[in-house]
C-alpha cells in the first residue's frame, strides 16, 4: 500500500508543480503574446495569465519606448565628403502579435534598418545641408524608418541625429570660411558706416552752403574743441575768401 501511495504522490506532486508553473505575472506594460500548439492566439496582459504547460508558449514583450543608439556611419555626402555620421532611435511596439509574428527580432531589425537608412540619407545631401538643416533630416529620416516597421507593429517615435564627426582638415577649411565670412561682414559694414557719413557731411555742406554763419559758427566750434585741450598748438583761421582775393591778385600781370 505504502508502495502505491508513493508514486501517486509524486504525480500529484508533479502534476501540481506544472499547474503552478503555467502562472504568469504581466507588468502594466509587458504583454504576452500566446502561440498554442503553434498557432497565434490573443495577446494577454497585464496581471496574472496563465499559460497552460506544454500546449502554449509565450513572448513576453515590453511595450514601453525604446532608446536605440544607433553606431556611427561612414558616409560619403553629396559633395565628396567623407564623415561619420551618428544617430539617437526612439520607438515602440504598438502591436505585440505582429512584432513576435512578422519579424524574427524587431530590434535586430530596427537597428538595421536605421544604420541603412541614415546612410542612405546622410550621403544624399551636401555637407553645409546636413550641419545647417537637421531638423529635416530628423524628420526624413523618421519617415522612412517608420515606414519599414510599420508591418512589424513597430512605431518610430523620433530620431535625432546625435553628432557629425567630420575630418580635420575640413574643421579647418570650415573654420577659414567662417572667419572669412566674418571679415567680409566687417567690411560691409564699415563701407555702410562711410557711406552714410559721407552721405550726412553731403547735406550738411548743402545746409553750409545756404548759411554762411554757419560756417563761422562750425569753425569757432572746431576752435573751442581745440582749446579745452592742453596742448601748444595755434591755430589761427583765414577766411577762404581773403586766400581766393590774394591768388587772384598774384596771378594777374
Amino acid at each position: 500500500m505504502r508502495m502505491l501511495i508513493g508514486p501517486a504522490a509524486a504525480v500529484l506532486v508533479v502534476i501540481v508543480v506544472l499547474l503552478i508553473g503555467g502562472i504568469k505575472i504581466l507588468q502594466e506594460y509587458e504583454r504576452g503574446v500566446i502561440l498554442r500548439l503553434g498557432r497565434l492566439t490573443a495577446a494577454r496582459g497585464p496581471g496574472i495569465i496563465y499559460v497552460i504547460p506544454f500546449i502554449e508558449q509565450m513572448f513576453r514583450l515590453d511595450l514601453r519606448t525604446i532608446t536605440l543608439d544607433v553606431p556611427s556611419q561612414d558616409v560619403i555626402t553629396r559633395d565628396n565628403v567623407s564623415i561619420k555620421v551618428s544617430a539617437v532611435l526612439y520607438f515602440r511596439v504598438l502591436d505585440a502579435n505582429r512584432a513576435v509574428v512578422e519579424v524574427q527580432n524587431y530590434l535586430y531589425a530596427t537597428s538595421q534598418i536605421a544604420q541603412t537608412t541614415l546612410r542612405s540619407v546622410c550621403g544624399q545631401a551636401h555637407l553645409d545641408e546636413l550641419l545647417a538643416e537637421r531638423e529635416k533630416f530628423n524628420a526624413r529620416l523618421q519617415e522612412i524608418i517608420d515606414t519599414h516597421t510599420e508591418p512589424w507593429g513597430v512605431k518610430v517615435v523620433a530620431v535625432e541625429v546625435k553628432h557629425v564627426d567630420l575630418p580635420v582638415e575640413m574643421q579647418r577649411s570650415i573654420a577659414r570660411q567662417a572667419e572669412a565670412e566674418r571679415l567680409r561682414r566687417a567690411k560691409v559694414i564699415n563701407a555702410e558706416g562711410e557711406y552714410q557719413a559721407a552721405v550726412r557731411l553731403s547735406e550738411a555742406a548743402t545746409i553750409m552752403e545756404t548759411q554762411p554763419m554757419a560756417i563761422q559758427l562750425r569753425l569757432l566750434q572746431a576752435l573751442s574743441q581745440v582749446g579745452t585741450e592742453k596742448n601748444q598748438t595755434v591755430i589761427v583761421p583765414v577766411p577762404i575768401d581773403l586766400i581766393n582775393a590774394v591768388i587772384d591778385r598774384i596771378g594777374r600781370p
